[in-house]
């Protein structure tokens, strides 16, 4: 599973980024440090600095350069217009792809008999899932 959660982790974590810059201007530790928090562990510092570089290539964020206590300035990530417009279409992808893979995964339950027909979520809650047919999109 750590492989699969690795490959699906390389298609989101750009998203992931921006949505905490969205939340606030951040520096590379802190983002990793935030995403260790919210339950990624095993990501890689490196992995999130490469992601940084991409990001700002790419004209998503702006970069300021703030005095460190301990070492050299840190570059401190904050969202600009073209990074919210990108991060608008990060979730509008993300609801997309997350309401089919709920439907397949409603329908394979159904199926094989695995599912109850609920999901939980982090918070406890629970949701009834309802059974679809297709034609109703």
């Amino acid at each position: 599973m750590a492989n699969q959660m690795t490959e699906m982790l390389k298609g989101t974590l750009e998203g992931i980024v921006l949505a905490i810059l969205e939340a606030r201007p951040a520096y590379g530790y802190e983002i990793t440090a935030q995403l260790r928090d919210e339950g990624f562990a095993d990501l890689a510092e490196g992995t999130v600095y490469a992601l940084l570089v991409r990001i700002e290539q790419r004209g998503f964020v702006d970069v300021e350069k703030v005095p460190s206590e301990k070492g050299p300035p840190r570059k401190v990530y904050s969202l600009n217009a073209a990074g919210r417009a990108q991060l608008d279409d990060f979730w509008t992808t993300w609801a997309f792809l997350a309401g089919r893979i709920e439907h397949l995964r409603a329908a394979h339950a159904d199926r094989t008999g695995t599912g109850t027909g609920t999901t939980s979520t982090d918070s406890g809650t629970t949701h009834r899932t309802t059974d679809r047919t297709e034609g109703d999109d």
